[in-house]
């Protein structure tokens, strides 16, 4: 364990360098954080409801939705990809530790930086404005944390996947692309899943996407409680581990015999 954490502390450093970045990137998430709350608060003014939200819950979601984008790095993560590309993928995979679990705690230690710089200040500046719902039991804020985890390890094990493609193609970027457009739309990122029509609200909860954005935002605004809360979480546990063992089983099909690319 102490290996891992040392990993993950130096993904949490390696962010931390980057100041003004993180200065840009508040602001950039909170303007269109305002863009978007004001967008359903103009929807909520003609319709007082909508799918058991109102108005506070509209504008919550909006900014935990803005607060989750740099944790989840949802779109232009290429590292595992360009190592393949440029032949540093050889190196990597002699070191003597587990190459997915590596960069997961890395990519878990990016995202507790994220989530304290990037993810916290906007929804600040929203409640200085708005009127924001908080979670009324304290076991909420610890089950959030939870399931935070639980989300960003979801987004890492999708994220793993696709750049592991870079083994059998020269290019990812469509790939990626495509995979970022489809979790964009599933994951509850545009507007919350309730707000679909029922028959797709039932295919996309069977998916997994919706343990990224969906499932820790219902967890922080106290649609899932008691029995539903324990659930939540395994949904999110489950898809995590499912994920996990999926890009395992890829990682080890395309080592069983390496083509470097590009040298």
């Amino acid at each position: 364990m102490r290996l891992w954490w040392e990993v993950a502390r130096r993904g949490f450093r390696r962010y931390a360098t980057y100041r003004w970045a993180t200065f840009a990137g508040v602001f950039t998430n909170t303007v269109f954080g305002f863009i978007r709350a004001y967008v359903l608060i103009a929807l909520f003014a003609a319709v007082p409801h909508v799918a058991g939200y109102d108005r506070t819950d509209a504008v919550t979601y909006t900014f935990l939705v803005q607060g989750l984008i740099m944790p989840l790095y949802l779109w232009g993560w290429l590292e595992i990809a360009e190592t393949v590309q440029t032949g540093q993928i050889a190196t990597d995979l002699y070191r003597p530790l587990d190459y997915q679990l590596y960069w997961l705690f890395q990519d878990l230690g990016r995202a507790a930086y994220h989530a304290l710089m990037r993810g916290i200040p906007p929804f600040l500046f929203a409640a200085v404005v708005f009127d924001m719902r908080l979670p009324e039991h304290p076991y909420t804020w610890i089950a959030f944390v939870v399931s935070v985890v639980l989300a960003v390890t979801v987004s890492f094990a999708m994220r793993f996947m696709v750049n592991l493609s870079a083994f059998w193609i020269i290019d990812v970027r469509g790939v990626h692309a495509l995979g970022a457009a489809v979790w964009t739309a599933l994951s509850g990122f545009l507007l919350p899943i309730a707000f679909f029509p029922e028959a797709a609200r039932t295919v996309i909860h069977a998916l997994p996407f919706v343990a990224m954005i969906e499932l820790p935002i219902n967890v922080f605004l106290e649609r899932a409680q008691g029995a539903d809360l324990a659930a939540t979480l395994a949904v999110q546990a489950t898809w995590a581990l499912v994920l996990l063992a999926c890009g395992r089983l890829l990682l080890a099909r395309a080592t069983r015999k390496l083509v470097v690319q590009g040298g």
